[in-house]
Order: structure tokens, then C-alpha cells, then sequence
């Protein structure tokens, strides 16, 4: 983890410099007043939907804390949401339209599902399960379709086969 962190400040520069080179495209193409005008409307959505998009999050989950039900999903797409927001915020085109494109219902759910995953990987399934629910799990009795690296055993002592199914979002 802290040897990907050295390369923050050279991916900073890099994106400042890819914002800069779009935006004298667009300069050229449409005009600078129209590059400038287009900066400073996303930016100002950016700051008005940060504030929204902070308390949807903050509501969702003291909705779930307080139905007693994990709160992982209402968080989880309350990050995507604020980081939605806090890319339209920040002056540039590109984030912009990329602050823009994540606050798309479909795109959103499906960062929402890439930031699930990557924080089941992450942390420990008993933290996993905290944040996010038990996971269900589809049993297969029978002969195995693939050799298992090293069987479940249960209390009978036979392997059974088993995958991890996730609940349906509704």
C-alpha cells in the first residue's frame, strides 16, 4: 500500500496536465469564454451537489444503524456519490465529465459494486459481513464439477460444494 502512495504526487501532475492540455482544446475548439463559462458551471454544480450528495450519504446511514442493518451499501454509494460531486467540483473538464458520468444511476451502481468488492478483499469477512451482511451461499450436493484445492468439511464430516452467491440488489 505506501509504495503505490509515491506515486501520488506524479499522478497529480499528470492529471493536471491532461486537464490543461483538454482544456486548451476545447479553448481552440469552442472558444476560451466557453471553455472558462463550462469550468465554472460544473464547478458550481460540483460545490451545490457536494452538499446534497454529503447529507443523502449521511441519511443512509442512520437509516441503517438505525433498522439495525448494515450500513455498507448506503456508504458505499454515498462515496461513490461525494466523489461524483467533489470531481464536478474541481476545476477542470475532464474531471468534470467524469464527476458527471459517476453520478449516472447505472454507472454509479456499478462503481458502488467496485468499491464493494475491493473492500471485501480488503478488510476480513467478519468486517466485510459488519459492513455489507452475511453473504448467501447456493450448497451443490452431489460429485464436484472441479477439484477442489481443499474441501469444506461440515459437522458429518462430508466436503460439500459450495459457491458465494450475492443477494440481489433491489
Amino acid at each position: 500500500m505506501r509504495r503505490g502512495l509515491r506515486f501520488v504526487p506524479l499522478a497529480l501532475l499528470l492529471a493536471a496536465l491532461v486537464e490543461l492540455a483538454v482544456f486548451v482544446a476545447v479553448g481552440r475548439a469552442a472558444g476560451f469564454g466557453i471553455a472558462v463559462l463550462a469550468v465554472f458551471a460544473a464547478s458550481l454544480l460540483g460545490m451545490a451537489l457536494l452538499r446534497r450528495e454529503g447529507m443523502r450519504a449521511w441519511r443512509g446511514f442512520q437509516t441503517a444503524a438505525r433498522s439495525g442493518q448494515p450500513p455498507g451499501t448506503q456508504v458505499t454509494d454515498g462515496l461513490v456519490g461525494l466523489l461524483g460531486a467533489l470531481l464536478l467540483a474541481t476545476p477542470g473538464l475532464l474531471s468534470g465529465a467524469l464527476g458527471l458520468v459517476l453520478l449516472v444511476p447505472p454507472v454509479r451502481q456499478l462503481a458502488r459494486a467496485g468499491v464493494r468488492r475491493t473492500t471485501e478483499r480488503r478488510v476480513s469477512s467478519m468486517v466485510a459481513g459488519d459492513l455489507f451482511g452475511p453473504r448467501r451461499v447456493r450448497v451443490h450436493r452431489g460429485a464436484p464439477q472441479q477439484p477442489a484445492a481443499e474441501p469444506t468439511v461440515v459437522d458429518g464430516g462430508q466436503p460439500i460444494e459450495g459457491e458465494i452467491v450475492e443477494p440481489r440488489q433491489g
